[in-house]
């Protein structure tokens, strides 16, 4: 068979939500059998006591496994502030590369910094097996998916589009939730907008797919939208809104949100491509927690 274009094909997706983060990990492939790619897993991580599960990344594995298909790619939208990454984990199971924006190394020095890591903690994304530039594109086996960057919310943040399927990450959220924080470091509205826009700009019944769903008013669960619904409905960056009052209405928001519960111990590990910190000398792997510093 041919190769299709990125625009043309319309891949098979599979949405896990996790309530526990709010997060939708993909599996996006080409029927059973098929080459596929995981996006934005979740290993399930308890603050209180500092302690792991996998029951999230097991039921994609088992979904993976039932469907016969091959894992490609691990991919990550972004250094995520609000789980902890299973590539690792799916990797040692599943095979598949684990990639991501090549602006990673612009986070990885932000928080070697904020957290004084080890002086051997790379900062070069080597981490990974795969950085990807900005309109590069790759294969899912028949499949090509197109790296769209989408800096804002950080300055690392990419959607993959693969066919007519868009994973938007954390650019915008369903239409009655809005859009993404820019407030964390390196996080910038103004850029933000700009890749909503990119997003937006294509063609109309794009399907797009939200990294989360926050639902208010009691609304089941829903990750999966258009480009034209987006342009009509979203609350935030719908046509009707002008950059200058998405930067004044972000400004204003963001002043008023508390630090996501995880981000202390996600983006250690994240940007570690979801690999723990090194073990101690007793044998234990420690995150850090900076006093006063976020």
């Amino acid at each position: 068979m041919n190769t299709v274009t990125p625009h043309h094909a319309k891949p098979q997706v599979e949405g896990f939500f996790d309530k526990g983060t709010w997060t939708v990990t993909y599996v996006v492939h080409n029927g059973p059998g098929s080459a596929c790619a995981i996006l934005d897993s979740v290993l399930d991580y308890d603050p209180k006591s500092g302690r792991t599960r996998t029951t999230s990344a097991d039921k994609v594995i088992a979904f993976v496994k039932a469907q016969q298909l091959n894992v490609e790619w691990i991919l990550e939208t972004h250094a995520h502030a609000d789980h902890l990454s299973a590539a690792p984990y799916l990797k040692q199971h599943l095979g598949g590369q684990i990639a991501i924006g090549d602006q990673i190394t612009r986070v990885q020095k932000v928080f070697k910094d904020i957290f004084n890591l080890e002086p051997e903690f790379k900062q070069d994304g080597s981490q990974f097996d795969v950085l990807f530039k900005d309109n590069e594109t790759f294969q899912i086996g028949e499949l090509t998916a197109k790296v769209l960057a989408v800096p804002g919310h950080t300055p690392a943040c990419v959607a993959y589009q693969v066919g007519d399927a868009v994973f938007v990450g954390d650019t915008m959220f369903m239409p009655d939730v809005g859009s993404a924080r820019c407030d964390f470091p390196g996080g910038d509205a103004k850029t933000l907008y700009a890749s909503t826009r990119k997003i937006l700009s294509l063609p109309p019944q794009t399907r797009l797919f939200m990294c989360h769903d926050y639902p208010p008013n009691d609304r089941p669960v829903a990750f999966e939208t258009t480009v034209a619904e987006q342009r009509a409905k979203n609350i935030h960056v719908n046509d009707s809104v002008s950059e200058a009052q998405f930067v004044e209405m972000r400004s204003k928001r963001d002043a008023t949100l508390e630090m996501p519960v995880l981000i202390l111990p996600a983006v250690q590990i994240n940007i570690r491509a979801g690999e723990m910190p090194p073990k101690e000398a007793n044998g234990t792997a420690y995150v850090k927690i900076p006093i006063n510093a976020l």
